[in-house]
């Protein structure tokens, strides 16, 4: 009835592979089962996975279903990883959001990353970072405006590996916050839910822009004449960092709140629309890595373009993973098509490229 074969049917009862979602959906109706009836949801190792979401989206059963799917299709890749797997890569003890803790953490890992305390982070200090805590970078392309998420996590507590999703269709200052905000959920595996997301974004706006940097701009800021000057200067202290204007006012303004001073107040309607118009004068990130390749007829770069530029630009193994696995265990662009949640055309000139 499910048009799949009985070794499939036998792998789902013995917990060996877990069907897709269109499946399961289609189990449930065949069987008269609701999904809490139909999967035991306190698996100790289901994967673990939180989202970076596009503005005004929900996170709902079927997104996390997918990803989780994804993370199964991932344990495939685990006996390939490249790091040493005797040791473990240093977590945060209780990682929580008080201001003067996260300055703390935040010093500590610029010092990890050769940096000092006001200068600019660069997209190469958060690839090498996410190398030396053993996470997985996947860069992706999942348009610009298509999708639930922009980014997601996925962590695999049999394993204790970590997988980082990239949408490369994003904003360069929104991708490198989003860089560091998955980097916060690197160091805090003991956090979930909302505690986790409200950490992670704690941590990327204390590591872009941390303590002094805030102080510096909350009275220069401050002493700007004019609500449109204090604007500009914002706008100013943002592109000189390449960072989000609003990672300015909102550290300028945590700062204002932990020394008990008046928060900056700007326009609700003239900062964002400063904002709209700072983003246009910038390139996604796609468009800067892949700008002067050929590209397909759908407009995308090549399969080959993509893997390259991924591997060099983010220093990734993923490709090597998957290239080894599909060679050796046979398997096919299907494969493809789940671990990186792309159309099967796309899989399939992928899949091409890497057997």
């Amino acid at each position: 009835s499910l048009d799949v074969s009985k070794e499939a049917v036998s792998q789902w009862l013995s917990a060996k592979s877990f069907p897709r979602p269109n499946k399961l959906l289609q189990l449930g109706k065949l069987l008269g089962l609701s999904f809490d009836e139909l999967v035991i949801k306190d698996d100790p190792f289901a994967p673990k996975v939180a989202f970076r979401k596009m503005k005004g989206t929900k996170t709902k059963d079927h997104h996390i279903e997918k990803a989780q799917e994804m993370g199964r299709f991932l344990r495939y890749l685990v006996p390939y990883l490249p790091f040493n797997t005797l040791e473990m890569p240093p977590v945060l003890k209780s990682p929580h959001c008080d201001y003067e803790y996260l300055q703390k953490v935040t010093a500590k890992v610029r010092e990890d990353i050769n940096l000092g305390p006001t200068d600019r982070v660069n997209f190469s200090h958060l690839i090498r970072r996410f190398g030396e805590l053993q996470a997985v970078v996947v860069p992706v392309l999942w348009g610009s405006k298509q999708r639930h998420e922009n980014a997601v996590h996925i962590y695999l507590p049999d394993s204790q590996s970590t997988w980082v999703y990239l949408n490369l269709d994003t904003n360069i200052h929104d991708f490198k916050f989003w860089m560091a905000h998955e980097l916060g959920h690197c160091l805090s595996p003991s956090l979930e839910g909302d505690d986790a997301e409200d950490f992670a974004d704690a941590f990327a706006g204390s590591l872009l822009f941390p303590h002094e940097l805030a102080e510096s701009a909350y009275f220069s800021i401050k002493a700007q004449p004019s609500t449109a000057a204090k604007i500009a200067h914002v706008i100013s202290l943002a592109e000189h960092l390449m960072i989000s204007p609003y990672t300015v006012l909102v550290q300028s303004n945590k700062y204002a709140q932990a020394t008990q001073q008046s928060e900056i107040e700007l326009s609700k309607t003239a900062f964002p629309g400063a904002v709209t118009n700072f983003n246009k004068k910038f390139k996604n990130l796609s468009e800067v890595l892949f700008g002067d390749a050929p590209l397909n007829e759908d407009g995308k770069p090549t399969a080959r373009d993509y893997i390259a530029k991924a591997e060099t630009n983010f220093e990734t193994p993923f490709f090597e993973l998957l290239r080894k696995y599909l060679k050796e265990q046979d398997k096919g662009a299907g494969f493809v098509q789940t671990v990186l949640d792309m159309p099967l055309l796309d899989a399939r000139s992928i899949y091409t490229e890497l057997t």
